[in-house]
């Protein structure tokens, strides 16, 4: 069996990550055209050194036997934290770390910032509405046309917030921008 690991991403994984990232977007059956060229549009290398400036673990790499294997992008919304998407790449979709994936994003940021994890789901996207129930989600809501015309559910999990500090979303600033070029230039 593989050994499976969670880590925060680096600088060096972005260009592999927003491949992948494009890939399960355009390949998706659940997802409109106009929603996967929205995604696909916002969700560039940018986005992700932004949510990486906020926190590394923002994008979370799981890897089987030391080799990426798939990835969790989230980031936080005003005392919860949104999961964006979570996917294993094609290389290791018969493998466990979608599983491993779950329990790994929840012990990580279950750290007493947020209220809650959430995520949206399409309705008929079974896999993953199981996968999130089987690890204590609870969905809340179907919202009907919501995206795009499209219908998704509103599912979430309660965390233990003891902070009392608020995040501002996902947005670093010039001074965040500024910090993340450069840790890139010292390759930090």
């Amino acid at each position: 069996m593989a050994e499976m690991t969670i880590r925060a991403a680096t600088i060096a994984d972005i260009d592999m990550v927003y491949r992948e990232l494009m890939d399960v977007i355009a390949s998706s059956q659940y997802y409109s055209e106009r929603f996967k060229a929205h995604e696909m549009g916002r969700l560039n290398k940018a986005f992700l050194r932004n949510v990486m400036a906020i926190d590394p673990w923002h994008v979370m790499i799981m890897d089987a036997d030391g080799v990426a294997g798939g990835a969790m992008i989230s980031g936080p919304e005003c005392g919860s934290i949104f999961r964006y998407w979570s996917w294993v790449f094609p290389s290791h979709r018969n493998s466990k770390l979608g599983m491993f994936g779950m329990r790994a994003f929840d012990e990580h940021w279950d750290n007493g910032r947020f209220h809650k994890a959430f995520t949206f789901v399409r309705p008929e996207n079974e896999v993953a509405r199981m996968l999130l129930r089987r690890y204590g989600y609870k969905e809340t809501c179907l919202l009907e046309k919501h995206i795009f015309g499209q219908d998704y559910m509103l599912i979430e999990k309660p965390y233990t917030k003891v902070s009392e500090d608020y995040d501002s979303g996902v947005n670093v600033g010039r001074l965040g921008r500024l910090k993340q070029r450069l840790g890139e230039l010292v390759g930090v």
